[in-house]
């Protein structure tokens, strides 16, 4: 049990009815979770208003509500406290629940269109290498040293990223790495943890459904740099137009890395090969298994991130050398008959153009690229036109199928994405709704040393329709389909 006035610590009050000494049990934001004795957050969100839900939460046995706007009618034996943003007063309330957990690690957080997952992850992986304990925060799962937990948002609620950096304290965990999303960070569940330092890989169109502008979606994301400490680190991709944007502000110790101009850390790509690449980063020399252009940054990244850590030069190029792909970034295999299939995330028109353009680097031009791809429903419209584009124009065939479609109609959205296709183009491209049926048709259409992109999804393993999720794994349908094929 802990003193409501103590979590409450930090939290910008407008008004209290009640006594903020009582003793609480726990923190909830979901009414159907509520406790004897926890605190019931009441949280506008997009799709629902905890507000609806104070008497559900009381008669669960709440016995504190925190809410934006008092209820018309009080009970005594409640204590009810109005904030300014409920979303802000959840993420400093867990914070101080569970002690203030980030104070007690390294924290880095990771922010961008494309990258993050790839960098946290890796930067995960060469710590653990490194002999550390160290902690994962990301859209593919949340690692507590060698515990691994599920997780369904790229940047969780602030109660569940509290929860998981206390179990971080418990485990005696360094350093965490972490994905900020856009979304995370304007539903501020990232307020209250203390930073050690940010990185900022790239920015593109994505999440304009929830961002009104490119503007607001850039702004989102400075606001990691804005609020970092004095003594954090700030580290930017200045290859990217955006990179500068987000040190405009931040009192951070500023840093910059880049393939293409001056900075900081600087990569150069030697050799490109579907097996790695040769790097040359700040005059040294090291092998990779990760390729392309976007991978070469990502390592340049890690590296920087690494130095500024504090760990010595030659063991991170040493380790560096070491790691491996991420599931569902160009993780690729080759069957007996000699075609090359590929299953990446690229599910934004940056994303997609990157993995084309190193597929179309290391091809011949004897093989023929076949794309399997689609857009998600419910997601930002106005990317869909763009990545059927990007798709028929640096493919040989282009096969557009669905994409967790979510509440909309599959064939609206391919549709969608068919207006982006030049008339030279458009005898490249099929549509195929059922994806598995997609995946099949590429198979069957490639022969020896042809290229598939299975674009999108990458790590996901299910399929979401209309509230429903079915089992869907692109990586291993495609692999199995290309054996049943294999003579």
């Amino acid at each position: 049990m802990k003193a409501l006035k103590d979590i409450l610590y930090g939290v910008g009050l407008s008004a209290v009815s009640g006594s903020t000494a009582i003793l609480v049990n726990s923190i909830c934001f979901d009414s159907r979770l509520v406790g004897m004795d926890d605190v019931f957050i009441a949280i506008k969100g997009t799709l629902t208003d905890g507000h609806n839900y104070i008497d559900q939460a009381i008669a669960s046995g709440a016995k504190a509500v925190v809410c934006e706007s008092m209820p018309d009618k009080l009970i005594n034996e409640v204590t009810y406290v109005e904030v300014t943003n409920g979303n802000a007063a959840l993420a400093i309330t867990a914070s101080n629940f569970y002690g203030n957990p980030s104070k007690n690690l390294k924290l880095v957080g990771v922010t961008g269109t494309n990258g993050k997952t790839t960098i946290s992850s890796l930067l995960y992986q060469l710590f653990k290498k490194a002999g550390f304990k160290v902690g994962l925060i990301s859209t593919i799962k949340i690692m507590v040293d060698n515990k691994e937990y599920a997780t369904s948002h790229t940047t969780p609620d602030a109660l569940t990223i509290n929860r998981h950096l206390a179990l971080m304290n418990e485990a005696g965990v360094e350093y965490c790495f972490m994905e900020v999303s856009s979304h995370g960070i304007h539903q501020k569940r990232t307020q209250g943890l203390v930073f050690e330092g940010a990185i900022f890989s790239n920015l593109s169109h994505d999440h304009l459904d929830y961002h009104n502008t490119f503007a607001e979606y850039r702004d989102t994301k400075k606001i990691l740099f804005d609020e970092l400490p004095k003594g954090a680190f700030a580290l930017t991709n200045i290859d990217d137009k955006n990179g500068l944007v987000m040190l405009q502000n931040t009192k951070a110790r500023k840093y910059t890395y880049a393939l293409k101009t001056y900075a900081d850390y600087r990569a150069q790509i030697l050799e490109n090969q579907f097996d790695g690449q040769l790097l040359k980063i700040n005059d040294n020399e090291l092998w990779s298994k990760l390729i392309g252009h976007f991978n070469a940054y990502n390592m340049l990244a890690i590296y920087a991130t690494a130095d500024l850590l504090g760990l010595e030069k030659l063991e991170i190029l040493r380790l560096l050398s070491e790691l491996d792909n991420v599931d569902g970034r160009f993780q690729y295999f080759i069957s007996k008959e000699k075609i090359t299939a590929i299953v990446d995330y690229a599910h934004t028109p940056d994303a997609l153009k990157n993995v084309l353009d190193t597929i179309n680097t290391l091809r011949t031009g004897n093989e023929n690229v076949i794309t399997v791809v689609g857009c998600g429903g419910d997601r930002d419209r106005s990317k869909r036109p763009v990545m059927g584009h990007i798709a028929s124009e640096m493919s040989n065939k282009a096969i557009f199928t669905s994409d967790n479609p979510r509440s909309e109609v599959p064939q609206t959205i391919i549709e969608e994405m068919e207006k982006g296709v030049e008339p030279h183009n458009t005898k490249k491209i099929l549509a195929i709704e059922n994806r598995k049926q997609a995946i099949k048709a590429a198979c069957q259409m490639a022969v020896a040393n042809d290229i598939i992109l299975v674009a999108g999804k990458g790590h996901e393993t299910y399929q979401e329709t209309n509230g429903k999720r079915v089992n869907f794994d692109d990586f291993k349908i495609v692999k199995e389909i290309l054996k049943s094929l294999d003579k």
